[in-house]
């Protein structure tokens, strides 16, 4: 793999982005989050501050899965459609360098899209005098990031053999079902059905386990909320070898693609 042709690549797939205006993803969130400073004291006076809080954090979350799902779902499929794939599979670029390239595109999107939301978001907190944990906001950034890294490596995976509006609807399932994968196996252990507990033990295994990427509600709370120095690594770490995995899967479905 030529590391600088998929550097090329990537970049190319950033200026794209960027021409589809995915940014004003960014002023959205500032408009959603100036609606909340003025509504929620309506609705919650006496708890707002933690209510903003959170808010902020999920509608990040929410806005970044959106770019995630519907830039990941047609990296690939886009070209695949108007047949310019055979343009670039016919350069010196191997197809696993074509899926490399677009991926890492569009993980610099979601790199800059968080950090401009988190900068906003921190902005807000001191603007309204809103005492907050920095440091576990920063750290939840991080994990999000990492979360729909994942989400990106999910999307591309299932447009390898599908639509882009069916491999959307299917990352968005997979997105919910990962985040209820341990609440889902803990109630299965409740069943005295023994199939039904074979099968979400099953699913607990095939599916990503993205609650270990979420750290909204303990950047809430601070730094005494989150787990050990352990527990993040193996939990990053985690996250790292599914996006891995889930791409080796991509480019070995590419790989055998005929055009």
């Amino acid at each position: 793999m030529n590391f600088g042709r998929v550097s090329v690549l990537a970049s190319h797939v950033f200026r794209e982005v960027v021409r589809d205006r995915i940014f004003y993803i960014i002023v959205l969130y500032a408009l959603i989050l100036a609606a909340a400073l003025l509504l929620l004291p309506e609705f919650a006076a006496s708890t707002e501050d933690k209510m903003f809080l959170d808010f902020g954090l999920a509608a990040m979350s929410f806005l970044g899965l959106v770019v995630a799902i519907f830039v990941g779902t047609v990296l690939i499929s886009k070209e695949i459609e108007k047949r310019t794939v055979l343009v670039l599979i016919t350069k010196p670029l191997s197809r696993s360098g074509l899926i490399v390239g677009k991926y890492f595109g569009s993980l610099a999107v979601l790199a800059v899209l968080i950090t401009a939301m988190t900068v906003i978001y921190l902005g807000f907190l001191q603007f309204r005098n809103t005492p907050y944990p920095v440091g576990s906001i920063l750290l939840a950034a991080v994990f999000l990031f990492l979360q729909l890294s994942l989400i990106t490596a999910v999307a591309i995976t299932l447009s390898m053999f599908t639509s882009s509006l069916l491999a959307t609807a299917l990352t968005f399932a997979v997105y919910l079902m990962g985040n209820a994968a341990k609440d889902i196996l803990q109630l299965s252990r409740l069943s005295s059905n023994p199939s039904i507990e074979r099968m979400t033990q099953a699913l607990y295994l095939v599916l990503p386990d993205l609650s270990r990427l979420d750290l909204k509600n303990e950047a809430v709370y601070g730094l005494a909320a989150l787990p050990n120095t352990s527990s993040l690594i193996l939990n990053a770490s985690y996250g790292l070898m599914y996006s891995i995995l889930l791409l080796a899967i991509a480019m070995f479905i590419f790989s055998q693609r005929e055009f």
